[in-house]
């Protein structure tokens, strides 16, 4: 048997954090799709929850994108169905035309609450034991 090199372990190590999100996504988006949404459309909520955590606080579309992990315009098209959905709002910048801020509705800060704690038990269950087994390391 051949001898691992070190870029060989680290393609492994990467093609294992590939595999550990892949899983880990497609089970966020199974726990969230009775409540309309996937992954992402949860990790944009999520970012709005916690970044403008007041009622109409509002967060720059652009500071949104190298949160998310979508192209702008994967990010624009969600931020469409949501705000088609009512979970949330969009408005453009007084100063700044080209800047397009969002905003949590009533209705998404609700539903944001309510799957909260199916999305955190996915990633505890998931990554939990991977994170106490690396921090061992």
């Amino acid at each position: 048997m051949a001898v691992k090199t070190a870029e060989s372990r680290l393609e492994e190590r990467w093609r294992d954090i590939l595999s550990v999100h892949a899983r880990t996504m497609c089970e966020i988006d199974r726990v969230l799709h009775p409540h309309g949404l996937g992954a992402s459309d949860f990790e944009v909520l999520d970012i709005l929850a916690s970044e403008a955590s007041g009622e109409g606080d509002q967060c720059r579309v652009q500071n949104l994108a190298g949160r998310v992990h979508l192209s702008q315009s994967a990010l624009s098209r969600l931020i469409g169905r949501l705000e088609k959905d009512g979970l949330v709002e969009r408005s453009v910048c007084a100063e700044d035309r080209r800047g397009v801020y969002v905003a949590l509705t009533g209705k998404g800060r609700d539903l944001h609450t309510e799957v909260l704690p199916l999305q955190r038990e996915v990633l505890a269950r998931l990554l939990g034991g991977r994170a106490a087994a690396h921090g061992s390391s």
